[in-house]
């Protein structure tokens, strides 16, 4: 195995004296020696946290709820079917299954299996993960199937017959890519995909969109559009509005803005809308938007955050006729939006608490009804389609189970459909909603879950969840998990909505971009300090979590204040700014950090990188990493040298790679189980001493 670098070596190029980074070696993700690297360090913490004594016990309880019958069943609602994923004890890779919609309604479900992955699995010899599917409607009697293999984001596509349950050996066939596909009508495809040389992005997704033929070869498809090698990507998608169907092109140049064209008359038209805003859905010939930032449209202006509408038919023909449809407040912000045949149905967040209405197209203006949905907790849209108004949405809190409601659009009418099992006692916890001021005075809000009459001596063992980007609202949500191996186990559980996220809307996120990113970790801090100051917990028995860009969250709360945190739980991270543009999907997201290759901007992003800012002779908690080698997203690199580098500083740390399960970091519940297990066992260990 490669021997580790000399010290002298890493410090010389934390120093930037331009020297090549000595652990870039562990950047080749299956070379031998990284292998080598990643089992030999995770067989090392393995043998340490699965010996903890409660080990066991929550790797079996939370393999126990992961694979309970009583979950709840999450359906997709196409043509006469209900179609729903499933894994358990006895289908670990899970089967893909359907029901009719009248059983489905009436209770009384009759699933059929349609494709098996654990049965392809093992015939492929290839550790097949289920991505999704793609129908072709009105009958639905096809489907382009996605299969991952390992659980990254590249997929195979293949077309299925869900008469004969098979794969169509003369079916379209998509080999891996980062792309998208979708039906236009049974013999034509819209796809967006690895064609060959020149057709991707340096952000590894695709740059062109084709419409495909069948019975032709996909390189003889028709090139519709071909974007640019430095944008983040290009997709195609198709949206159907009653007997009328829009294809839709979205050509992304940063993370957060591009240009969106429909392909009408054989002709890509270019849409004049806001780079940045997001289409949400499409319904009376009007398109749904939401707006990033603020718009003056024929002299009229349109706040940031706004939900508008505007007529399609005109805005082909160079015209813009807007409507509004909501303009929240500052403690308010769109969290979902979707569409039955003929209602639109918006899910707002106030307050970090969703609120759900449907709203009417009539005689050119929207008019709302509120459903009476349950207060203070989470709703989120689960399942709606455009040949009917039923849809399905959730609601759930941190101590309220999942219930699943199905409603009617028409008529504004729900009942509860199925309930989740309590997984813990949850009458023994109560929560709340507390604010601390950030650096710069801004309030942040976070919620607490703990046990009812806490102790208020600075002795509780807590643990903070956030993550603070790409305009990701953390809302509360029920976790048997957490609640089973955290709360029972005497632990205080905090969600932090820090800024960065889309709690309230664009500009919180956008209060946290680039050269403001400071931001999001002083926001961090100020609620460990107000926990401290509340005497809720002290940073001796103080944790923190978060994966990805919550990985890198950690990453920079542990080395630039080590001073709050006695454990941090660092999953799937970047932690290598310097580099991060350069590995796997990391260009896409310089319209979030900013470009370290440009002087500028790495001297903002420099100051806060947790790989660079290492320093020796620190107070560092024992950090917890883990990664995937299959994560085809966030590159495992970044946490293999960060383990590497702090131990050759002589810090402990502990580390654990998945061989699969992608950006998840696991495929199986078995892996999940697993790594709720390892997690929760070090958290015991660290902040119950």
């Amino acid at each position: 195995m490669k021997k580790y670098i000399l010290f002298l070596s890493v410090m010389t190029y934390i120093q930037m004296t331009g020297q090549e980074d000595p652990y870039i070696w562990l950047e080749d993700i299956d070379s031998k020696d990284a292998l080598e690297f990643a089992e030999e360090h995770s067989k090392k913490s393995l043998d340490v946290l699965q010996s903890h004594p409660q080990y066991e016990s929550i790797y079996r309880k939370s393999l126990e709820i992961y694979n309970s019958d009583e979950r709840v069943v999450y359906p997709a609602l196409r043509g006469e079917f209900i179609y729903n994923f499933w894994q358990d004890d006895k289908n670990p890779r899970g089967i893909w299954r359907r029901t009719r919609r009248s059983d489905f309604l009436a209770g009384k479900p009759k699933w059929e299996t349609l494709l098996d992955l654990d049965a392809m699995s093992a015939a492929d010899d290839i550790k097949w993960v289920y991505k999704g599917v793609s129908g072709l409607y009105p009958d639905y009697d096809r489907f382009l199937v996605s299969l991952s293999k390992g659980g990254g984001d590249a997929t195979v596509t293949r077309e299925f017959d869900v008469q004969t349950k098979s794969f169509m050996d003369d079916g379209f066939f998509i080999d891996e890519s980062k792309g998208s596909a979708t039906y236009i009508d049974r013999n034509t495809l819209l796809v967006s995909s690895d064609f060959g040389e020149g057709t991707m992005t340096t952000s590894g997704y695709p740059k062109q969109v084709k419409i495909w033929k069948r019975g032709t070869a996909i390189s003889a498809a028709e090139l519709i559009h071909d974007g640019a090698p430095e944008d983040v990507g290009s997709w195609g998608y198709t949206v159907r509005d009653g007997d009328q169907q829009y294809i839709v092109v979205t050509q992304r140049m940063s993370f957060f803005s591009g240009h969106s064209y429909m392909y009408h008359n054989n002709a890509l038209i270019q849409l004049n809308i806001p780079d940045d805003a997001n289409i949400r859905s499409v319904l009376k010939d009007q398109l749904i938007l939401d707006l990033k930032s603020d718009w003056d449209v024929n002299g009229n202006a349109v706040k940031q955050g706004t939900l508008v509408s505007l007529d399609i038919p005109k805005l082909l023909e160079g015209q813009r006729e807007i409507t509004t449809i909501f303009e929240p407040d500052p403690l308010t912000s769109i969290a979902g939006v979707s569409r039955t045949k003929n209602k639109l149905l918006v899910n707002l967040l106030h307050n970090v608490n969703s609120e759900l209405f449907i709203y009417s197209w009539e005689d050119h203006s929207w008019q709302r009804e509120k459903i009476e949905a349950p207060d203070f907790g989470t709703i989120s849209l689960s399942a709606a389609d455009n040949q009917s108004d039923i849809f399905f949405f959730s609601y759930e809190n941190f101590l309220t189970p999942t219930t699943l409601y199905l409603a009617d659009a028409q008529e504004n009418r729900m009942s509860p459909f199925q309930s989740l099992k309590g997984y813990f006692d949850a009458s023994k916890f109560e929560v709340h909603q507390y604010k601390v001021a950030s650096k710069d005075g801004t309030m942040i809000p976070y919620f607490v879950v703990s046990k009812k009459g806490l102790t208020l001596d600075g002795s509780n063992p807590t643990l903070i969840s956030a993550y603070g980007g790409f305009e990701v609202a953390r809302k509360p949500v029920y976790s048997g998990v957490m609640g089973a191996a955290w709360l029972e186990n005497g632990g205080t559980y905090v969600l932090a909505n820090i800024r960065g996220g889309g709690e309230f809307g664009p500009a919180w996120h956008q209060a946290g971009l680039k050269e403001k990113r400071q931001n999001i970790f002083d926001d961090y801090y100020a609620v460990a300090e107000d926990l401290i100051s509340r005497k809720i917990t002290s940073s001796r028995h103080l944790g923190i979590a978060g994966g990805s860009n919550g990985g890198l969250l950690v990453g920079v709360a542990f080395t630039q204040r080590p001073d709050l945190y006695n454990a941090a739980v660092c999953a799937v991270p970047l932690l290598d700014m310097k580099r991060y543009n350069k590995l796997l999907a990391g260009a896409s997201w310089m319209g979030e950090y900013g470009n370290p290759d440009v002087p500028e901007e790495w001297d903002y992003i420099g100051k806060y990188s947790p790989y660079q800012n290492l320093k020796p002779d620190e107070d560092y908690p024992e950090v917890f990493f883990f990664t995937s080698t299959r994560d085809d997203r966030v590159h495992p690199g970044h946490a293999r040298k960060m383990v590497a580098r702090m131990e050759d500083m002589g810090y402990t740390v502990y580390y654990y790679e998945n061989t699969e399960g992608g950006h998840a970091g696991s495929s199986t519940h078995e892996q999940s189980a697993k790594l709720a297990a390892l997690q929760y066992a070090y958290l015991l260990m660290k902040l119950f001493k």
